[in-house]
């Protein structure tokens, strides 16, 4: 009698034992499964100075109006279509010079209208490489972007020569030539050479 009490006694020790270690292990499991972030990036940062031109995507806001709020291109003559005001005028603006624009048009509608810009795709802002490149065409000249970046995005082809790089720029009316020395670059050596890089800027790479 004794006996089986005995091994009674210590089933139910191992029992809880393995029912302990079966819990302390699924609590990190369950600890470790953090919440979901919210859903959506965060809106790309616009340059204070940022002017709105054409191709550029926008995203309207206006507080508790859903029906006024959305994401809009900027069309080739730089206006933006929007429910009740039809074309507004976009290019050549800042975003918050356009949020007052909007805001303005819309106290005809709404009392106290709140209006929110923010630029999610900079589309006007672009620069073109040509030549022995991987990648030629329009890249999206993002804020501060120098010829290095820019090369790094294009890549050069097995024939390119790196050493005869140049810059096509126009400034007041006229074109000028700018030349990039790569293998010089990239070794630290003339660093005056790898500049800010404009909107309308062509890379050429013999």
């Amino acid at each position: 009698m004794q006996k089986s009490m005995k091994v009674a006694l210590l089933l139910c020790i191992f029992l809880f034992t393995v029912g302990t270690v079966a819990q302390s292990a699924e609590g990190p499991k369950a600890a470790d499964n953090p919440k979901r972030p919210a859903e959506g990036a965060p809106e790309p940062a616009t340059p204070p100075d940022y002017v709105i031109g054409a191709d550029d995507v926008l995203k309207i806001s206006v507080w508790k109006e859903p029906d006024l709020s959305e994401t809009l291109p900027v069309r080739p003559d730089g206006k933006i279509s929007m429910p009740l005001l039809n074309d507004i005028p976009a290019a050549g603006l800042s975003p918050l010079q356009l949020k007052d624009s909007i805001s303005e048009k819309l106290k005809k509608y709404i009392a106290d209208p709140r209006v929110t810009v923010v630029v999610t795709a900079m589309n006007s802002r672009r620069i073109f490489v040509t030549g022995e490149v991987v990648h030629s065409g329009p890249i999206v000249l993002l804020p501060h972007m120098t010829m290095l970046q820019a090369l790094s995005q294009a890549g050069f082809s097995q024939f390119a020569n790196p050493k005869a790089i140049y810059l096509l720029r126009t400034e007041n009316g006229k074109q000028v030539k700018l030349p990039f020395n790569y293998k010089e670059v990239v070794k630290g050596n003339h660093p005056e050479q790898n500049i800010e890089l404009k909107p309308g800027d062509t890379l050429v790479v013999p």
